[in-house]
């Protein structure tokens, strides 16, 4: 194992939106008056929106008329309130708009349902346009962008709507990364977030779960302002939307999934950047503390009830549950590979999942699961890596990477049935 690490305002928008096929929301078409700075400066993300193929991605699942019409929604706004409104809708509308594709819901385009891909391609279209909007009034663009994303990612108006004995079920996926080296990558955890929001399952004890979703970005950026912890916090502070079981999901090793046993503190996946080209400032000889990261242990132990799926999830994929860590033992000034989890007093270079981002959301979520609510169960799962994009870098899906994807979500919903069992 141890080589293997490495409401109401929404409700009217969607009253007025255009038909099944194209749900961008309905505002001024007229974009003669935006007043745009295309040379305004792009992130490393946004620079990618160059290639045409990325353009393709959002036209082919029927997501075109979102990036064609933000821009004149933007000029629409007549102040600072106006525009976080609308991009708390418009984000929103994206949401709903890319869970109702993955699951069959809302007809567009040739791309498989299932495909997470529209979604980060359109979004990303979305605030490039939004870098480049100059309104005629003073705006925090980061604090709008930041309410967009939130609201494109299921942050918000995406709560548990079953009443009280219906087991809630709380998870999070991640957008396709590694885009330098392979610009069509997709994320089945994304895709598997997608296609499980909102559904309601029978789990495999024989009671009854909701699950609701969100999908995470990969940039350190917003991991250091709290996304997961915005994600996270209203789910785990009781009352009727509280979950009963949180679970993180990431896209992990080469044909199986790994139920992580051990999430650790530090970030040390450097040289390995995140989407934006940053990086962590942590390696395995020095590993670093993400800014602002709350107090907590060196390692967190996962409190799911991972028998169940590594004794009874074998098809496709075996599920396994991997113990091993890297830490620094105490007294110790390097690092120590370990197959059988942390020693007393050592100090976190990888938690199970290594040390990127897949293994700080695990970590993050459950700190604040122990704080906040630490009876709840709680962990991280790795899927396997998603294979089969055809040879032919123009062709941007294939029969096997179609039956891959389809594979390995439909494994995360078995996994799920028996990791959130009630205890």
């Amino acid at each position: 194992m141890m080589l293997l690490r490495r409401t109401a305002a929404l409700a009217v928008l969607l009253a007025t939106v255009l038909p099944a096929a194209l749900s961008a929301p309905a505002h001024a078409d007229d974009a003669s008056s935006c007043r745009t700075a295309p040379s305004a400066p792009l992130d490393a993300e946004q620079a990618r929106l160059a290639d045409p193929r990325t353009a393709a991605l959002a036209e082919r699942a029927g997501f075109g008329d979102f990036v064609r019409r933000f821009p004149a929604a933007l000029c629409s706004a007549r102040g600072p309130a106006e525009a976080g409104r609308l991009l708390d809708s418009w984000g929103e509308a994206l949401w709903q708009s890319a869970v109702r594709r993955a699951q069959g819901q809302r007809p567009g385009g040739d791309l498989p349902a299932g495909d997470d891909r529209p979604l980060y391609w359109t979004r990303l279209a979305m605030t490039t346009a939004l870098a480049r909007w100059e309104p005629g009034f003073t705006v925090d663009r980061a604090a709008l962008r930041t309410r967009f994303e939130d609201a494109s990612r299921g942050l918000s108006d995406n709560a548990f709507q079953t009443p009280a004995g219906v087991r809630h079920v709380f998870i999070s996926g991640f957008d396709p990364f590694g885009l330098d080296t392979e610009l069509r990558r997709a994320n089945p955890s994304g895709s598997a977030a997608l296609q499980l929001n909102g559904r309601r399952i029978t789990l495999a004890d024989g009671s009854r779960a909701e699950i609701r979703a969100v999908v995470l970005p990969v940039r350190y950026a917003d991991f250091d302002a709290g996304i997961v912890e915005r994600a996270f916090a209203p789910r785990l502070t009781g009352g009727s939307g509280a979950a009963d079981v949180i679970t993180t999901i990431s896209q992990g090793y080469p044909g199986i999934f790994t139920l992580e046993a051990w999430a650790g503190r530090s970030r040390s996946a450097d040289p390995y950047p995140d989407n934006t080209g940053s990086l962590s400032g942590g390696t395995r000889e020095h590993p670093v503390t993400a800014p602002g990261l709350g107090p907590g242990a060196e390692f967190i132990r996962t409190t799911l009830p991972t028998a169940g799926a590594t004794g009874s999830v074998r098809s496709p994929y075996p599920v396994l549950l991997n113990t091993a860590v890297t830490e620094i033992p105490a007294g110790a000034t390097g690092p120590v590979e370990r197959e059988d989890g942390p020693t007393p007093g050592s100090r976190a270079v990888e938690g199970g999942g290594g040390g990127y981002l897949s293994n700080e959301v695990a970590y993050r979520s459950n700190r604040l699961r122990g704080e906040l609510a630490p009876g709840l169960p709680g962990g991280h799962l790795h899927t396997p890596v998603l294979t089969g994009l055809p040879a032919d870098p123009g062709l941007l899906t294939g029969p096997e990477f179609e039956r891959n994807e389809t594979a390995i979500t439909a494994e995360v919903r078995a996994v799920l049935e028996h990791t959130a069992t009630r205890p």
